[in-house]
């Protein structure tokens, strides 16, 4: 791919000071791409930021936040409408996964407040300057995890019964909802918004507080996962390739757009997460 493909082009990766974040970050750079990245530790996210200038030798954009407080997200939003006259590309990369159950500054489930109401609650308050810089794209990192994911309306929050497997596979499915249901409503915007599984990558994902199978089974299984480059390539693919332009409403695994889980198309419950999700959040449902 030509490395200006992306040239004139303004993306904000969530949870870029690190792991496929980082490397989209470093691929779309090198691509040409102005790039605004978000991470929790000034150092590290600074530090990413001289590695993705080295590589595109461009201008980088830093943004501190925790977002899994809505407080930072809100506030994170107002300091890239400020700073970005335009986004061309929103990519909703961060997220996490917790074996026991963590409460956010909001009182939420963390792994549903991080993984689901951030990209959430972040893109609906940039979407008017989506809509603006159109054609536009808002990528989704998901996971196969997807299709082992059930929305549990009625616990949500895990708050009768948690398991770090199970609120994350949730919070992945809830991820293809999201995007399913925000691309109908985005409909004739020229902006288009697609999920994808970046395949099993070798990161520090869910070391702050791993499951046991995680802490037996990762140190045997790194040899064979990707690389943080090879995990990205998919998000820089989606970003970047102008015959995806007008794609939109898709679930990409191993280069391709696929068929996700069955539950990711019921329409139904797509639109009452984004209700639910709304009110969490406190945005206008419709």
């Amino acid at each position: 791919m030509n490395s200006q493909t992306m040239a004139g082009k303004t993306v904000l990766v969530t949870g870029g000071s690190s792991g496929i974040g980082k490397a989209t970050a470093v691929g779309l750079a090198a691509r040409g791409a102005r790039l605004a990245i978000t991470g929790r530790d000034r150092g590290r996210t600074e530090a990413a930021a001289r590695d993705i200038r080295a590589a595109g030798g461009g201008r980088v954009e830093v943004f501190i936040a925790d977002l899994s407080s809505q407080a930072q997200v809100r506030r994170l939003a107002g300091e890239v409408l400020r700073s970005l006259p335009r986004i061309d590309v929103l990519v909703n990369n961060v997220g996490g996964y917790w074996n026991t159950r963590h409460v956010s500054a909001d009182g939420l489930e963390r792994t549903f407040a991080l993984n689901h109401l951030a990209p959430f609650l972040l893109t609906g308050l940039l979407l008017d300057r989506l809509r603006e810089s159109a054609p536009a794209r808002i990528v989704t990192v998901a996971s196969n995890a997807q299709a082992l994911g059930r929305i549990d309306f009625e616990d949500l929050q895990g708050e009768r019964s948690y398991s770090g497997s199970r609120a994350y596979n949730q919070s992945k499915l809830a991820n293809v909802l999201f995007t399913y249901e925000l691309s109908r409503r985005l409909t004739g915007s020229q902006v288009t918004a697609n999920a994808l599984h970046p395949g099993v990558v070798s990161t520090s994902f869910g070391a702050e507080d791993p499951g046991r199978m995680q802490q037996l089974a990762v140190p045997f299984l790194r040899p064979f996962m990707k690389t943080p480059a090879r995990g990205a390539a998919l998000s820089i693919r989606l970003a970047s390739d102008a015959g995806l332009e007008h794609v939109t409403g898709c679930y990409f695994a191993n280069g391709v757009a696929r068929r996700s889980a069955k539950a990711s198309y019921d329409g139904a419950a797509a639109a009452r997460l984004w209700r639910v999700s709304a009110g969490l959040v406190g945005l206008p449902a419709e």
